[in-house]
């Protein structure tokens, strides 16, 4: 049904405005249009100025334009603006690289853990030829792909084997499919029935897994005798999840790995860890302190649990992957599900986790950017900040100031978890830090901060090599 017109205005009238309207020729002809073409095909160009065309008819019955307003707004250009806008939004689509200044190292929105640049080198060179990934080099034979990845996830873990999926949610969908497919029970606390970011809820993922959720326990304490009570001839999968991105604090009470493990084994049924991040820390890095009780995948391996799932983009500091390491037996089950063959990594994937795996056994984890930022103090921060507000304060119109602020590790990652820091407040004459941010944003180098009591605040921590002069070029840039 259409919407009814503006008070006075006819459809008759609205008629007479829509044939004034320019036509689809007359406006790719339009030399501002016809300028355009170096920068989007003919096609796209043609897209834009029928979408445009239709904007303004829905424009038309809703204000109710009459044939001067019309008239006007082509006079002024609106037409070929808009068709402009259109392309410069589509060159700022799609994943582009930016200055994170929003001091959260991990940032979702923002592709997570930046790779060390051997492992991107190494994920081009996979990209861009062939490359060794299903044949065995001495013997030419066929082998498994990630072979290779289960040797460097050992001896990283401690575990007997290991394999990579193409991120944690889908480890464990796989895992629930794998032990308890078929309709049979999941054993899980209530306190661990998460949901991460996306909608991503444990309850539906069981559902889709095609078993049976059994809750144990309440929110806030769940006791050994609780799963004990549950286990039957029906049981899958006794599984733990770490709540990540939320805390359960005061009366509380939960079952750990090594109890969950050590039922599984009286009682035959596999048990699985869902760490979510997942810290790595070996004996020649640095401790990421900081994140507190932020379970440690060594330790969730030495539990004896069967399996343990966590993440490579997150505190790991890889590119994206869910990774399973655990006994030889279940990652041999897990590996023949035909899902695996569905969510396994490519070779880009993998090439990255394998460099990146190699620089932790070396010794070299604390040069991975992601634990780098999250290392860094303070103090070291400050002249950083400090330099920064000099050079933006010396540009025209533009007001910049250092103070003591927060970092965070991750939102998602570590969400009670902060890093003391020095931010730059910068401020823009007659503009809102709103404004600034989107100016920015849009900008080149697009550059994300964060807005705190009507200032923009610039975050050092997460500034990489190259950064800091990025992010001033962005503010030169500002039009």
């Amino acid at each position: 049904m259409s919407s009814p017109s503006k008070p006075g205005r006819t459809g008759a009238q609205n008629q007479e405005v829509f044939r004034r309207l320019p036509s689809v020729e007359e406006l790719l002809l339009a030399p501002r249009v016809a300028a355009l073409a170096p920068r989007a095909t003919r096609g796209l160009l043609l897209e834009f100025v029928r979408a445009t065309i239709d904007h303004c008819r829905a424009r038309i019955k809703a204000e109710g334009w009459t044939v001067d307003d019309l008239e006007r707004r082509i006079a002024a250009g609106e037409f070929l603006g808009e068709i402009e806008g259109r392309v410069a939004r589509e060159e700022r689509r799609g994943v582009v690289s930016v200055v994170n200044a929003t001091g959260v190292v991990l940032h979702t929105g923002l592709g997570r853990a930046p790779v060390h640049p051997e492992a991107a080198e190494a994920m081009a060179n996979a990209a861009r030829g062939y490359c060794i990934l299903e044949v065995e080099r001495e013997s030419g034979e066929r082998n498994q792909r990630d072979d290779y990845l289960s040797d460097l996830l050992s001896r990283a873990t401690g575990a007997e084997a290991g394999i990579a999926v193409n991120n944690c949610a889908a480890a464990v969908l796989l895992a629930l499919q794998t032990f308890a497919g078929g309709g049979r029970d999941v054993i899980v606390s209530r306190g661990e029935l998460v949901e991460i970011g996306g909608s991503f809820r444990m309850p539906s993922v069981m559902e889709r897994a095609g078993v049976r959720l059994v809750e144990v326990g309440t929110t806030n304490r769940t006791h050994f005798p609780d799963y004990a009570a549950a286990v039957s001839e029906k049981s899958g999968l006794l599984l733990k999840v770490h709540a990540s991105n939320y805390r359960v604090q005061g009366f509380t009470a939960e079952v750990g790995a090594k109890e969950l493990g050590a039922l599984g084994r009286e009682h035959r049924v596999p048990s699985c860890y869902d760490l979510g991040s997942g810290l790595l820390e070996l004996a020649d890095s640095k401790p990421l302190s900081m994140l507190g009780d932020e379970p440690r995948v060594r330790e969730a391996v030495a539990s004896g649990i069967d399996v343990v799932l966590f993440s490579g983009d997150k505190l790991l500091g890889g590119p994206q992957a869910g990774l399973i390491v655990g006994s030889r037996e279940r990652v041999d089950q897990l590996r023949k599900n035909p899902i695996y063959r569905a969510v396994r990594l490519d070779k880009v994937g993998l090439a990255g986790l394998e460099r990146t795996l190699e620089l932790y056994l070396s010794g070299r984890a604390d040069e991975i950017p992601s634990r780098a930022r999250m290392l860094v103090s303070a103090e070291e921060l400050k002249p950083i900040a400090e330099e920064l507000a000099r050079q933006l304060g010396a540009l025209n119109g533009i007001s910049a100031s250092v103070m003591a602020d927060r970092s965070q590790p991750g939102s998602g990652t570590a969400p009670a978890v902060f890093l003391p820091t020095f931010v730059v407040r910068a401020q823009r004459a007659g503009e809102s830090a709103a404004v600034l941010a989107r100016r920015l944003r849009t900008g080149s180098p697009p550059v994300f901060a964060r807005i705190q009591d009507d200032a923009l605040l610039l975050d050092p921590r997460t500034l990489l090599a190259g950064d800091f002069e990025r992010l001033v070029t962005a503010f030169k840039n500002l039009p």
